[in-house]
This record gives C-alpha cells, structure tokens and sequence, in this order.
C-alpha cells in the first residue's frame, strides 16, 4: 500500500492508503473530515469541492495518492479561528437552504475570488456553473459571493489608504 504524507487545514498526516481510495472519502472516513460531503461520486455535483495547493478540486475525482506531499484546504480549514467572509457571507445573505452544497460552494467561490477579486453576477455564475444547488434558485449565493468580495476586498483597501 502506497504511504502519503498530506496537509489537510493547517495539520500534517501520514497514512498508509489504498491505490485507489479517492481523497473526499480519505478526508471524511480516515481524518474525519465530514464537512466535505459526498455529493454524487461523479464529479457533476460539487459538493465535495476543496482546495488543492490553493486550486479548487473536486475530491471525488481525486486519488488520495494524488494528494501526496501537497496542501487541502477544507471548509473546516477555512473556518478555522472564525468564520471566513464567504462562510458570514452565506449566513448573512441566506445563500443557503439544505446546505448540502455549502461547502463546495464555498471552496469553488473562493478559488474564483483568488483569480477575480471583484466578479460581476455572470462572472460569479460561471465560476460556480460546476457545482449545483437543487433547493436555492442560486440568486442568494451569487449574492453571498459579491458581498464576500467587497469584505475581503475591503482590508486591503483600508490598508492601502493607511499607508
């Protein structure tokens, strides 16, 4: 059995896994990682959406094996010493319903922050359009997504103004 040694949130592991355990059931089943929900196990869903060296990856399309010696980031790592703007964001704009695909919504609109700090509605769409919602019509994410834009947006801004 190949040996990974992984990051996960902030932690190092180390574990022997099988050739073909894919990474969303290592997180949940080996490090308890449950905020990462097995949506469909096909890659159509979301859901199971983390971050991989700081790119957003569906896990069910991952091997553990891949992960080796790299960095995932979960939604538990995200919310790690509060919550994230994203994460207040979905609370406070109510973008979310069941929450099944909370988090994976919230990985993929991270990763799309990162490259696009301030997304018009249809660039935000479109960086979501591979993660699906069944209960919330998508208006109160999109939503969430642009005003968690303007909160991360908006210490950088005083930061400028303070120097």
């Amino acid at each position: 059995m190949p040996r990974i040694r992984v990051e996960v949130d902030g932690a190092t592991y180390e574990d022997d896994v099988e050739p073909r355990l894919l990474l969303v059931h290592y997180l949940r089943e080996r490090l308890g990682k449950v905020g990462t929900p097995v949506g469909c196990d096909t890659t159509n869903c979301g859901a199971c959406t983390v971050l991989l060296d700081g790119l957003s990856v569906k896990s069910c399309s991952v091997l553990a094996v891949q992960a080796d010696g790299r960095d995932v980031t979960t939604i538990e790592g995200l919310g790690a010493g509060g919550p994230h703007p994203l994460q207040r964001a979905f609370h406070e704009e109510h973008g979310l319903q069941c929450g099944y695909c909370t988090p994976g919504m919230i990985i993929a609109a991270l990763d799309l922050l990162r490259e696009n700090p301030d997304p018009s509605d249809a660039e935000i769409r479109e960086g979501l359009e591979g993660n699906l919602c069944r209960c919330t019509g998508y208006q109160n994410i999109v939503r969430s997504v642009r005003r968690a834009a303007g909160d991360m947006r908006r210490p950088a801004q005083e930061q400028e103004a303070a120097s």
